[in-house]
């Protein structure tokens, strides 16, 4: 059986002074979203990635599959200078943004 998609979508900043309330939204026992559409995301700063990042280290942990998916551009550039793009699973995301998902779990 599979499982039902949750996508969780941002709006507006995703900030310091924003991202708390989503992290909230993404703690134990609420389980993990399967997608992150960022696509109406229009301000970010380097909390919006620690966020995104602690979901992904819980979603490995969980052997779960998670999508980070219409990264803004910002974004992906604050990512790539932090060289955890990869991590994301934006590596080639100045090709392909609208398309990037995130790898499988590691094993």
């Amino acid at each position: 059986m599979t499982e039902p998609e949750r996508i969780l979508k941002p709006t507006g900043s995703l900030t310091m002074k924003e991202v708390p309330a989503w992290h909230s939204k993404t703690l134990h026992p609420a389980p993990l979203p399967t997608q992150v559409d960022l696509s109406a995301v229009e301000r970010t700063d380097s909390s919006a990635l620690a966020w995104l990042l602690d979901l992904q280290s819980r979603a490995n942990k969980e052997q779960s599959k998670l999508a980070f998916i219409n990264p803004p551009k910002a974004l992906i550039t604050l990512a790539s200078l932090s060289s955890v793009e990869k991590l994301l699973g934006w590596e080639h995301a100045d090709e392909h943004t609208s398309t990037n998902r995130l790898n499988e779990p590691n094993s």
